[in-house]
């Protein structure tokens, strides 16, 4: 194994990033990232010298935290925290703060999806320590401020939630590009969809509304607007209004078709709970007929 070989990886690496971020179906990536996987798996086998072992476990840590990634949109959430500790695991032995960072974030945000808060928080505090130990110049610290700021929502405690907020704002602030659009895709871009997250779980509705609102008119990827649509559909829930409830719901549930998205398909999940008192509605009945019909089969695949 020489440099060369690992520099092509590393290239591999990247691209197989670029194919997932841009695929509306993530699980079209997954074939190729796990013959990457395999060949650097293979290669850790062998003896190297430590430089060289380094660079091949930050390799695996970054290749396992796409894996994960994909397991966590086709919602097969055991999967994707395998991967994640696999991630922490390999990203420790190569002594990469940032890349182990990461890999601690996905894998506490498993937790803050299911609303398991309280689980999530130490991981996310370790998370926080492990930044602070990585490159400045990169956004990772924010990036866990903003998961974070969704766990103390959960939590209840505002404060903190609007603190660690402040602090995901100062990406803003980073000269030149904080992330490497891969491992670390970060850079203030979903501040506004963040807090609209936050806010509807603190129970501010027009708070979440405004902040959601404003993330729906920017370029979102599918995945990320069909998140958003839903949520906003969740409010209108909230406030018994069938209207909002069709105008946003709607949309989401043709993006989840056409992506085929767990991610998606688990939060109408979450929405589709919330219609019932709403069902005499003609809108909001055929809205649940289609959600019920879509989480059948992508969240039982």
């Amino acid at each position: 194994m020489d440099s060369t070989t690992v520099d092509e990886y590393a290239t591999l690496n990247s691209h197989l990033w670029r194919v997932f971020v841009l695929s509306k179906s993530k699980s079209a990536a997954l074939p190729l990232v796990r013959d990457q996987l395999e060949a650097l798996t293979n290669a850790l086998r062998h003896p190297h010298g430590p430089t060289m072992q380094q660079r091949l476990c930050a390799l695996a840590g970054d290749l396992f935290q796409l894996t994960g990634e994909i397991y966590f949109d086709r919602d097969e959430y055991t999967s994707a925290a395998h991967c994640y500790t696999l991630a922490a695991t390999a990203c420790k032995e190569a002594n990469e703060f940032d890349l182990w960072a990461c890999a601690m974030t996905r894998h506490a945000f498993l937790g803050v999806y299911e609303r398991q808060f309280g689980a999530a928080a130490p991981m996310l505090q370790l998370a926080a320590v492990l930044a602070r130990r990585g490159d400045s110049h990169l956004s990772t610290r924010h990036w866990v401020a903003a998961v974070r700021a969704q766990t103390f929502a959960g939590l209840g405690d505002l404060d903190s939630c609007q603190a660690a907020l402040d602090t995901a704002e100062q990406v803003t602030h980073i000269k030149g590009q904080p992330h490497n659009g891969g491992w670390l895709r970060f850079d203030g871009s979903r501040l506004a969809e963040e807090r609209g997250a936050c806010y509807a779980q603190l129970g501010q509705p027009d708070r979440a509304e405004t902040a959601l609102t404003e993330a729906l008119s920017l370029n979102l990827s599918a995945r990320r607007r069909g998140g958003v649509l839903t949520d906003l559909a969740t409010l209108g829930a909230q406030r018994n209004d069938p209207e909002q409830i069709a105008t946003h719901a709607n949309p989401a549930l043709e993006i989840a078709k056409q992506t085929g998205s767990g991610f998606i398909a688990r939060k109408l999940h979450r929405l589709h709970i919330r219609l019932t008192p709403l069902l005499t509605d003609q809108r909001v009945r055929r809205i649940d007929r289609q959600i019920a019909a879509l989480t059948s089969r992508t969240l039982t695949q």
